[in-house]
């Protein structure tokens, strides 16, 4: 049986993540770190893919599961016939190596388990060997070993290990499986006591650092955790999910690796950060960064690995057969070495924001800052892949542009802060060029819109971002008919498409089929309503936002609304941060003031 996408919840380590389903099935878990090949695999395929079950072995009466107060530390309680049992599990931030924690607690009566671990190396390709060592289990393959640790009797079969066990309310019974690679010394991990404890501590203290305070501050603190879960401690990367290949339409072909650090939708994360007061994220992130283009910084890519890596091939995975048969299962994404112009922008705007936070710069920061905007004045006037990393053709797309008079105003504003004046007035000019030339080619008289791509008819929700960058006023009349034209037409159910994938000619991204309603954008159209003046709109468009998270409050890429079904990558750091934006955004005194403009500074004209 496929599961749904919103039947999972994640735990992680900020070095890698799991996916836990409502049955207690661990089936999603690379290892050691988030772009590593997986050893439970069964998201993307069955059982046989690898997976670690451990739940009742009687039907349970109800299953209810929660994360624990500000942490990312999940809590499942089934009752069934004759008792209550409760699971834990969890990573740990701190541990040596990556570990897995899974705890059972007795409640009330007596509860039979059943468990079983079936891992299986090489995203399920392979099965590793298992034997005991050292009064641990172990299983091997190549350079990769798994350690299991437990007080239970297991039995070993097919490599795999299972066992049944009673618990009795009190009682408890634990779970650690840990990695280490084939040739290196096992390290040292914590008891699972000490796990727990540590795990906690690490996550209250850190949610407790947040700025927020408002009527959703519970949704806001656990959209922090899933992007903070998105980050990779070693290196202060930011991924854009946690998983790759689920798919944008069921069945479909439209799925992607996601588990890679995008710089714009790291930036994106970062703003939410920014917004909430964690500026250390954005220090780590920034410093990470300097570190993986320092020695080509004229020439950044769009995505990296979480170590900086530039390669990324994109290959499939053939004997998976995807998640509810959606084919091919993909890693690796060679999107990473398309032109996306807006990207330079992005980054220089965040720079920006951060620098206005008051994060001091950085040694190579002026450096990376002015190669990013080399490129824009050599490159704006190309046409790119844009935001959405269309397949087909480049076009002119106008958030590209958008975001060439972004990184170029922020830079005139950095110049005019610090006196650099060699190159203010060409970039003054420059950027009253690009506003220029936006305003007469971007927008579409007869669509009464500001549309996806020079002399297009197209609608794109991108173009809703245009005042949250500052290029023009919420109160812009082609600003409030564009907000109305992608609300009548760009939306189903209610919910904000990203653009018309077709409207009876070949598809605009150069892919087959179609996709589900874009949460992010959804989010955009709730502070778009907002801010020209709607905001009982925007709050029950938000709400309803709200509503769609799963029961432990994850979103991922996408909502499908004829069938109430998750679709894309999960959790997905787009969704959110747009969460926490408008969050922001419905929680200022008024539309002039949001959360991007208390990060980035009042909203200016040009």
């Amino acid at each position: 049986m496929t599961r749904r996408i919103e039947d999972y919840a994640l735990i992680g380590d900020l070095r890698t993540a799991a996916l836990v389903s409502l049955d207690g099935e661990i089936d999603w878990l690379c290892l050691p770190r988030f772009d590593s090949p997986a050893v439970c695999s069964a998201l993307l395929g069955d059982a046989r893919h690898g997976r670690w079950s451990l739940a009742p072995t009687d039907r349970a009466r109800s299953v209810r599961r929660r994360y624990r107060t500000g942490t990312l530390v999940l809590e499942t309680r089934w009752t069934t016939p004759d008792g209550t049992v409760g699971v834990t599990d969890l990573m740990v931030p701190n541990s040596p190596v990556p570990m897995v924690v899974r705890i059972v607690d007795g409640l009330a009566g007596t509860v039979r388990m059943h468990t079983h671990l079936a891992p299986r190396m090489g995203y399920g390709k392979y099965s590793p060997t298992l034997y005991a060592a050292d009064g641990h289990l172990v299983a091997n393959s190549g350079d990769d070993e798994l350690w299991l640790e437990t007080d239970l009797d297991l039995n070993q079969d097919d490599a795999s290990w299972s066992g049944d066990f009673i618990v009795s309310a009190g009682q408890r019974i634990a779970f650690s499986l840990s990695y280490a690679a084939g040739d290196s010394p096992r390290e040292p991990t914590p008891t699972v006591d000490a796990a727990l404890a540590e795990t906690v501590a690490f996550w209250t203290e850190w949610t407790g650092r947040s700025t927020y305070t408002g009527p959703w501050e519970a949704e806001v603190t656990q959209s922090l955790i899933m992007l903070k879960a998105l980050t990779y401690a070693p290196t202060g990367s930011i991924l854009a999910a946690a998983t790759t290949s689920l798919p944008e339409q069921l069945g479909g072909s439209r799925n992607w690796d996601y588990r890679y650090s995008w710089l714009r939708d790291a930036t994106f994360t970062l703003r939410a950060f920014l917004a909430t007061g964690y500026l250390e994220e954005a220090a780590a992130w920034r410093d990470w960064l300097i570190r993986t283009v320092i020695d080509d910084p004229c020439d950044p890519q769009i995505m990296y690995a979480v170590d900086g890596t530039a390669e990324l091939p994109e290959q499939t995975l053939d004997w998976l057969p995807g998640h509810a048969h959606s084919a091919p299962v993909r890693v690796g994404n060679a999107a990473a070495t398309q032109q996306q112009n807006d990207v330079w922008g992005e980054v220089l705007d965040t720079l920006f924001a951060a620098r206005t936070a008051g994060l001091p710069d950085a040694a190579g920061q002026e450096k990376l800052e002015r190669a990013l905007l080399d490129n824009i004045e050599t490159h704006w006037r190309d046409p790119d892949h844009g935001l959405w990393e269309v397949r087909g053709p480049r076009r002119h797309f106008v958030h590209s542009k958008l975001l060439a008079w972004v990184g170029v105003d922020r830079a005139v504003r950095t110049l005019e802060q610090y006196g650099w004046s060699a190159r203010l007035d060409r970039l003054r000019r420059l950027r009253r060029t690009i506003a220029r030339e936006i305003t007469e080619r971007g927008y579409h008289p007869r669509r009464n819109a500001f549309t996806q791509s020079y002399g297009s008819s197209r609608l794109d929700a991108a173009v809703l971002l245009m005042p949250r960058y500052g290029f023009l006023r919420w109160n812009d009349e082609r600003m409030i008919a564009t907000v109305d034209a992608i609300q009548q037409d760009l939306t189903d159910h209610g919910l904000v498409l990203r653009y018309a994938v077709a409207d009876g000619s070949p598809n605009v991204d150069g892919v087959p089929g179609s996709e589900g309603t874009f949460l992010a954008t959804s989010f955009w159209l709730a502070d778009a309503l907002h801010s020209i003046g709607r905001t009982g709109e925007a709050i029950d468009l938000f709400e309803r936002l709200l509503s769609l998270r799963n029961d432990v409050g994850l979103l991922s890429e996408e909502y499908d609304p004829a069938t109430g079904r998750h679709l894309g990558n999960t959790p997905q750091a787009f969704s959110h941060a747009g969460l926490i934006t408008t969050a922001l955004t419905l929680t200022a005194a008024d539309a002039s003031t949001d959360g991007w403009a208390g990060v980035c500074g009042a909203v200016v004209g040009w």
